[in-house]
């Protein structure tokens, strides 16, 4: 994107018509959409969560069965 000054335009109407172009074509929108985007993880690391979140659940049940949970 690129604003050029016109003949006889004070720096803050430059702004003022800057920042209108910047909102209108979503730039921003965008970029803020993708800072906070999380990387999709990698089928080992889904499986190897999935073992361990099993792995816990089993563990916390049988504690619940001892009387220890």
């Amino acid at each position: 994107m690129k604003i050029e000054r016109q003949s006889k335009e004070t720096p803050q109407s430059l702004v003022y018509r800057f920042t209108k172009a910047v909102q209108k074509s979503g730039l921003l929108v965008e970029a803020r959409k993708r800072r906070f985007e999380e990387r999709k993880k990698s089928d080992n690391l889904q499986k190897r969560a999935a073992l361990l979140r099993e792995e816990k659940r089993r563990e916390y049940e049988k504690l619940k069965k001892l009387g220890k949970a």
